[in-house]
C-alpha cells in the first residue's frame, strides 16, 4: 500500500495533481479541500490511498491524515464509492463531514451533490458510532451544546423570563435539534414562552 508520496509538483488541477517522484510522474486524484491547501511550491507531500480495481489502480491524495481517514470511512459505506467520497470532501471540509455525521445532521450530508436522503441516512447510521469512538466527539458536542444552552438561558433571563421556566423550554428545544445556534434557540424559546 502506498501511504504517502513526496516529490516535485509538475501539474496542479482542481481534481488531480501530477507528482514526480524519482523520475516517475504519478497522477494523484484530490478533493477541492486538498487543492485549496496545496501551495504552488515545487516540492509537496500528500498522504495517499491506493484503490485497486480490476481495470485500474487509482491513487487518491490528501493534504492531511484526517482527510484520508474520513475518506476511508466514507468508502467503507455501501453505496459510497471513491468518487462520491471525493465529492463529499470537495463540498465540505473533513471536519464538517465528521461533525455532520456525529451530530445526525442529515440535511448537511444531503446538501452534497449526488447524495439523497437514503444515502445520507446510511452514511450516518454506518459511521456515527465509529466517528464518535475514533474522535471522542460526544464530549465535544455536549460541551458546545451546554455552552449554547447556557448563553440562551442568560439571554432569556435578561429579557425577563424566569430561569426555571426558560430552562424547561430550552431543554426541549435542544433535545429536538442539538445543532441549533444560540440565536435559533432563543428565537424558538421566545415562541414557546
Amino acid at each position: 500500500m502506498i501511504t504517502q508520496i513526496s516529490g516535485r509538483l509538475i501539474e496542479k488541477n482542481p481534481t488531480d495533481v501530477v507528482v514526480e517522484c524519482n523520475g516517475v510522474g504519478y497522477e494523484v486524484h484530490i478533493s477541492l479541500y486538498t487543492y485549496s491547501k496545496i501551495s504552488s511550491d515545487e516540492n509537496i507531500k500528500l498522504y495517499t490511498h491506493l484503490l485497486i480495481r480490476e481495470d485500474s489502480h487509482t491513487l487518491f491524495g490528501f493534504f492531511d491524515k484526517g482527510e484520508r481517514e474520513i475518506f476511508r470511512l466514507l468508502i467503507s459505506v455501501s453505496g459510497i464509492g471513491a468518487s462520491t467520497a471525493r465529492t463529499m470532501l470537495s463540498s465540505l471540509e473533513p471536519l464538517q463531514v465528521r461533525d455532520a455525521i456525529a451530530s445526525n445532521d442529515v440535511a448537511t450530508i444531503q446538501s452534497i451533490k449526488g447524495i439523497g436522503a437514503k444515502t445520507a441516512q446510511r452514511v450516518i447510521i454506518d459511521l456515527k458510532d465509529k466517528i464518535v469512538k475514533i474522535y471522542n466527539i460526544d464530549e465535544i458536542l455536549t460541551s458546545v451544546n451546554n455552552t449554547y444552552k447556557g448563553e440562551a438561558l442568560s439571554a432569556l433571563e435578561v429579557l425577563g423570563f424566569s430561569r426555571k421556566q426558560a430552562e424547561k423550554v430550552v431543554d426541549k428545544i435542544v433535545k429536538t435539534d442539538p445543532n441549533l445556534s444560540v440565536e435559533d434557540i432563543i428565537k424558538n424559546a421566545l415562541k414557546n414562552l
